[in-house]
């Protein structure tokens, strides 16, 4: 049973993040949770990388003097599963925009899928999306796409350990991928759909681990609350 000082003290808390909820949400709850049921006026808390609303799955959030740790935990290589809908694209690379533009599929093979996948490999070059959080003088790059300017964005430098296809149920293709810290899926999507001569977006996405942390021994912010409530 964990005490007020536990938490002040510093834990690193497991979460499986829902879908639609933000990862700032997730933290909330939290923070609310713990602060009524120990009559905290207040407690440091934070998570250790941004999950996207339309993405679901491992959050780590660290209370108390373990804030200190957000930033070597950031820095740990992330796994994640999902689908690529491939045929067409979206301006945010995944399903927070509509289809903008169609494209053919019928040359798509498992071979050539499977042989794609070799090209990302490694360490590449990967642009991030103008739907994301960066700021540029300033400004989320999401507010300026949401009001349609668009600005030169920065590539950076990555590594992803692995690309593999799961499963392929045309359009739709599942995969896996370890990656490191800074690293788009959705960009990853997008990138897939064009080097297979076609267009691909982002439909569904789950992050299954950080670093030695694995979403297996998470659980959602209602159960952390629930669980908090009866231990007291």
């Amino acid at each position: 049973m964990k005490t007020a000082q536990d938490f002040l003290e510093g834990q690193i808390l497991l979460i499986d993040k829902p879908l639609e909820w933000s990862s700032f949400q997730a933290v909330n709850k939290l923070k609310w949770a713990i602060r009524k049921q120990f009559d905290l006026k207040k407690i440091k808390i934070g998570h250790a990388g941004t999950l996207d609303p339309l993405a679901t799955g491992l959050l780590l959030i660290c209370t108390g003097k373990f804030t200190k740790k957000i930033p070597e935990l950031q820095g740990q290589k992330k796994e994640y599963t999902g689908t690529i809908t491939l045929g067409g694209t979206t301006p945010s690379f995944d399903l927070e925009t509509e289809v903008d533009q169609k494209y053919p599929t019928k040359h798509i093979t498992e071979p050539l899928l499977l042989e794609t996948t070799q090209q990302f490999l490694g360490d590449v070059t990967q642009t991030p999306p103008m739907f994301s959080a960066l700021k540029k003088d300033g400004k989320r790059l999401y507010e300026l796409a949401r009001e349609g300017k668009s600005v030169e964005v920065k590539s950076r430098n990555i590594h992803i350990e692995t690309f593999e296809i799961t499963g392929i149920q045309m359009p739709e293709v599942h995969f896996r991928v370890v990656c490191s810290k800074g690293t788009y899926i959705r960009t990853l999507a997008d990138d897939f759909g064009k080097a297979l001569d076609s267009g691909g977006h982002l439909s569904a996405l789950r992050r299954t681990g950080i670093g030695d942390f694995h979403v297996d021994n998470a659980v959602t912010p209602e159960v952390f609350q629930q669980r908090l409530v009866k231990s007291g």
